[in-house]
Order: C-alpha cells, then structure tokens, then sequence
C-alpha cells in the first residue's frame, strides 16, 4: 500500500516524538482528515448558495421538523448548540432574506415561532441536495461495499 499524508505525519511524529504516538493516532489523525475534506465540501456548496454555515444549520432543521416547518426560538436553538442570542441573530438575517417569518405561537400566547417561508423550504432542500451531492462526490470512487463497512465501522466508535 502506497502511503499517504496520515502515513508521512504519523512517521514524522515516530522519528520525533515516538512517545506520543497511540495505538489511536492513526483513526484520530484520518478522522480529522476527514472532517476537514467534508467541512470544506459543505462550506464551498453553502457559499455558492449564499448561505452562512449557521444560517444553513437553522433552515435546515426547520426544513427536518416537517410541515409545518416551524419550531419554538428556544427548541432551535437547544438543537443546534446555539445560544440563544445566536439563534436570534442568525434568525434577524434569514427573517431579512425572507426565508423564515417569526410568527406567534399558537399554544403559548406569548411565544413566538420560527418559521420557514416558501422560499426558505426551497433554499433549504436545494442546500441539502447540493451538500448531499458534494459528500457523495468525495466516495465515489470507493465501491459501495467499502463506504458500507466504514459506515459499519464508524457506527461501532459512536
């Protein structure tokens, strides 16, 4: 097997520090690569479409909740890791591109929802189908039984 990146760095930590190396290294250090190639697939769909990361993480959790495509500020922003000044923030910009409304909450008089508005479930469903589609680039080269046993694999460290 011909090395690769995750080979040389582990090789020059062994010449440098072999002490800090674990049996771990190597998953933690392809895992992190990884990440980095799926974050930069996303990031470069989310910015052809225009769309923040956080803007996209809310539209498409509403989009996710099902029809009516609405959640409570508080449940969105508990879903996402957002505080909830975050959420409001991220909530202002998609309210002045006209992909969510706040509404009133029909069970809490008080309350208010957020919404997706008929643009904003059309926003979300192409940014998933675009990121799905990216992903999907990254392992198309692998046959469909090796995607399966890493998927399997994976499943087992979560």
């Amino acid at each position: 097997m011909t090395p690769d990146r995750v080979d040389e760095l582990l090789a020059a930590w062994q010449r440098e520090l072999p002490d800090v190396l674990y049996p771990t290294s190597e998953l933690t250090k392809r895992l992190m690569f990884l990440n980095n190639a799926l974050t930069e697939a996303t990031r470069q769909v989310l910015r052809e479409l225009g769309l923040t990361t956080a803007e996209f993480d809310v539209i498409v959790s509403l989009r996710r909740s099902g029809a009516p495509y609405r959640q409570k500020p508080s449940d969105l922003s508990r879903s996402l890791l957002l505080s909830s000044g975050g959420t409001s923030n991220v909530v202002n910009q998609l309210v002045r591109r006209g992909l969510v409304v706040r509404e009133p909450d029909p069970d809490d008089g008080r309350g208010t929802q957020i919404r997706l508005t008929e643009a904003g479930v059309k926003t979300a469903e192409e940014a998933v189908a675009a990121g799905a589609a990216a992903h999907h680039k990254l392992w198309d080269h692998l046959p469909a039984e090796v995607v399966r046993e890493a998927a399997a694999a994976l499943r087992k460290l979560t």
